[in-house]
Formats: C-alpha cells, structure tokens, sequence
C-alpha cells in the first residue's frame, strides 16, 4: 500500500452517525425527500392504495397519489466525512401512528414537512416532538401551484416557538433537501446535551 505525505499511520475518520426522523401528513412527500438525498439506494415499504383504504386515508389534494408508506422510509446521506445521517421516514396515516415510538427510538432530531394546502395535517407530528422534547425543524414542501406563505405566517399558524426553524424546500431537490437537514443538526446542536441521545460513534 503507498502512503501519501502525512498519511502512513493516520487514522481512519470515524464519523459521528446521527438518526433523523421525516415525518408529517399522508402525502405530503416524505419518500420522494428520502430518496431525493439518499446516498443509498432508499428502503421502501410501500404499497398500493386500495379501495378498502379509501374510508380511511383522505385522498383531498392528493388525488394522484397510488402508494403508501406501512412503515417506514429509510435512506442514508453523508454531510461531510465526519457526520453521517440516517433517515427513517414516518407513515402518515392515523393507523401506523403505533409504529412511531419504535422509528423515534435514539432520534437526535426530526424533519416535520408540511404542505400549506393541508397544513393542519402536520399538528400532529408536531405535537409528537414537542411532547417527547425530540428537536425539529418545519419543512414546508413547495408544491407546483400551491400558494406560497412567509416562513412567519406558518409559523404563527402551527403555534409553534420561536426556537423551532421553519424552512422552505422542494422535496424532489437534493440540494434543497441537504439544506433542511444541515438545519436540522445546526438546531439539534444548540440544544443541551441531554437532548442528543440519538448520537452514536
């Protein structure tokens, strides 16, 4: 093996590993922003809409949409050699809400995206992390044709605190999608340490 200038004896870069959850409301585009950044090819357990489910999963304004999330997204993107997170996106259907306590496991922190025609949808991913004190950032999804709203107006809308980030993106974009998550670590980072219980070495 040939050591460059510096290098022969160096150790290897052990990098820190952080779980990030994607949660909010069925259709808000929680796997197309996992496999947008996935490094990895994304995990997927997704399956077809039914006529069965229709009583059940609320279709308004997502009319389109032909596959659900039963349990989870899972994709892996590295921020620099150092840092690398883990992503598991949530179901969002009120049915799968069980499976969110075992996805929230060791979270350092979470990304809520929210989509301003139903915004109410994503009152309870908030509430989940506000209750378990779980550091989050919002995420609003800006659809093709949906009205465009001030950060400061969803803010005032979700009642959120001041503390928590409210960012703009478009989950189909990489670039935008690295950028919500730097926020996410920027905000999990500032907080005390007893919070970070999702950071393994």
């Amino acid at each position: 093996m040939i050591f460059g200038p510096g290098e022969r004896g160096t150790p290897p870069v052990e990098p820190l590993t952080l779980k990030i959850l994607v949660a909010g409301g069925f259709g808000v585009g929680k796997t197309t922003l996992v496999g947008a950044v996935s490094e990895i090819r994304p995990l997927r357990t997704e399956e077809m809409l039914t006529e069965a489910g229709r009583p059940v999963d609320d279709l308004r304004g997502v009319e389109g949409k032909r596959t659900t999330t039963v349990f989870m997204d899972f994709g892996r993107i590295t921020l620099r050699e150092d840092l690398v997170l883990y992503l598991f996106g949530t179901p969002g259907q009120d049915r799968f809400w069980f499976l969110w306590d075992e996805l929230a496991t060791g979270a350092l922190g979470a990304v809520v995206l929210a989509d301003t025609r139903r915004l109410e949808d994503c009152f309870p991913a908030v509430d989940y992390f506000e209750r378990r004190s779980i550091p989050f950032v919002v995420a609003v999804n800006c659809f093709q044709g949906a009205a465009r709203h001030p950060v400061e107006a969803v803010r005032a809308a979700l009642d959120l605190d001041e503390d928590v980030p409210v960012v703009l993106c478009d989950a189909r974009d990489r670039e935008s999608v690295k950028q919500v998550l730097i926020e996410v670590v920027r905000n999990t980072m500032t907080r005390p340490s007893d919070h970070r219980a999702g950071i393994a070495t």
